[in-house]
């Protein structure tokens, strides 16, 4: 009876872990950013307000397709997580589950996003997040030990959110979602490279090679990241050029990208991973707060 009840427990605790295994997976974190921003893009393309139900049908299908193309990347980089600090203890590295489990995983919520935007939404919002998903996990991941050239890769996948969610109300392209993406878009590279700064003594032991620079943490790198800040600032005033929000949006846009380019100049000024830190916060806090902006400003 006892010996019962003991591997009862011991049961219990493995389909827990394997549980939190598979939410890990998903990068909820991360895969929740990405949702945000398909739901900004969906509320600013909406002619009504009263869309939260829909905005909440279409978050859970940007969820499953993120979290799938989340799973297979961690699936194809599983050997070099076991490589960095950063990555050692993911669900896969550690065995937690087997690579044919985190397969049907990816598979089952890649295809339940996939019929949520194709049943409930268009096909063109299915055809943007299959593409995204592909790009995402067979163009971007395998690109990352090869060239630089991977954040270029990544960056067309990690815009597409907010046009997806644009395109979902809608069904139509357009300027519109077009300086939704080009914002998005144009943010990732200081937002990656400051990440690849930091993380880089991390990164070399798998082999992965994300800065600008061949000399890697140098000025070069650190230009370059000004470079792609300073966009931001005409970009964060199209959707007001645009008609889509109004004037009071494009001044917290302004605001907010003088204050992420400032960060940038101490970068160049230290070339140290404390600057590419504050770079790295930066533009978690520069994004949110822009689109959130866009979206209470909608006219």
């Amino acid at each position: 009876m006892l010996a019962g009840k003991i591997n009862l427990q011991i049961l219990l605790v493995q389909q827990l872990e394997k549980m939190k295994a598979y939410f890990q997976l998903f990068k909820f974190r991360l895969a929740s950013l990405v949702v945000f921003s398909g739901g900004v893009g969906y509320a600013l393309g909406a002619k009504s307000e009263n869309v939260w139900s829909e905005i909440l049908l279409f978050s859970l299908g940007g969820l499953l397709v993120t979290g799938s193309s989340n799973t297979i990347n961690q699936i194809m980089e599983k050997d070099l997580d076991k490589l960095m600090k950063r990555t050692m203890n993911r669900p896969l590295p550690k065995e937690v589950i087997s690579v044919t489990e985190a397969l049907v995983f990816s598979m089952i919520t890649g295809f339940a996003g996939i019929f949520i935007f194709a049943c409930f939404f268009n096909f063109n919002t299915a055809a943007l997040a299959l593409l995204s998903l592909l790009l995402y996990a067979f163009a971007y991941t395998p690109m990352k030990t090869k060239s630089p050239v991977a954040v270029l890769i990544g960056a067309f996948p990690g815009a597409l959110p907010p046009m997806i969610g644009w395109v979902a109300v809608t069904n139509q392209y357009g300027l519109e979602p077009g300086i939704l993406f080009a914002i998005q878009f144009i943010w990732q590279f200081p937002h990656f490279w400051a990440i690849a700064w930091v993380l880089d003594d991390d990164y070399k032991k798998a082999g992965i090679k994300l800065l600008p620079s061949a000399g890697g943490k140098d000025m070069n790198t650190a230009f370059k990241i000004m470079i792609y800040t300073l966009l931001l600032i005409p970009l964060g005033f199209m959707p007001w050029v645009l008609g889509m929000t109004g004037i009071e949006s494009a001044m917290i846009a302004l605001i907010c990208g003088i204050l992420f380019l400032a960060q940038t100049f101490y970068l160049m000024k230290e070339c140290t991973n404390k600057a590419a830190l504050y770079i790295m916060f930066g533009s978690f806090f520069y994004l949110p707060i822009v689109q959130i902006a866009f979206l209470f400003n909608k006219i």
